[in-house]
């Protein structure tokens, strides 16, 4: 079993910017991939951005690229979403994702989740 632990959620303004950042922890050895997603009030979890555990691949959702990215620190058993330039369509709660086979961006393909984390945008 892998546990996973978002933090970093908060409410910032139009244009700001946020790091969330996930802790993994247990049977850490069996990651193959991190991923991020998001769900908003009243719609379904959406893919975000996804990493390799072990090499520099990524992929990212339309929305977010130019402005988030995915750093993977293994050494730390963490995972980083860097935020920037934030929308009011990008508030959701955040969700720390592990797959234990494949880098993907579907919900299906991942084995582990966190709690979330609430980011709120401001506008």
């Amino acid at each position: 079993q892998v546990q996973l632990e978002e933090s970093g959620g908060e409410l910032v303004h139009t244009g700001g910017s946020l790091r969330l950042a996930c802790a993994a922890s247990g049977l850490t050895f069996t990651i193959y991939a991190m991923g991020w997603f998001r769900q908003a009030p009243g719609k379904e979890r959406e893919f975000v951005a996804s990493g390799a555990w072990n090499d520099e691949r990524t992929l990212y959702a339309d929305s977010v690229k130019g402005r988030f990215a995915i750093d993977i620190d293994n050494a730390k058993n963490t995972v980083y979403l860097q935020m920037n330039s934030l929308k009011p369509e990008d508030t959701a709660v955040y969700y720390c994702a592990a797959a234990r086979e494949v880098l993907s961006a579907y919900v299906q393909s991942y084995d582990y989740w966190g709690q979330g984390t609430q980011v709120t945008v401001s506008s």
